[in-house]
């Protein structure tokens, strides 16, 4: 008989994203018009648990290189600010 598919190496569902992009929008306090950075960070939570990281730190080869310096970078429109 042949054992049950380790959970890191089993795909993520669209039902679990959903459910987690879900839970994310009520945590937010309901937000409009976030459907998409909700999902994609429903996503990104869910990879980062099976992978062994902390959601919202960004992967080794994905993180952004440094501003240089004396430059602002400019103000995302994101959940960051309803997070608080």
């Amino acid at each position: 008989m042949p054992s049950p598919p380790d959970i890191t190496s089993r795909e993520i569902t669209f039902e679990e994203i959903r459910e987690r992009a879900y839970d994310l929008w009520e945590r937010h306090h309901r937000p409009e018009g976030f459907s998409i950075e909700l999902w994609l960070m429903a996503e990104r939570e869910l990879r980062a648990e099976r992978e062994g990281r902390r959601p919202g730190r960004p992967e080794p080869e994905s993180a952004p290189a440094p501003a240089e310096p004396g430059t602002a970078a400019k103000p995302k429109a994101s959940l960051e600010r309803i997070a608080s």
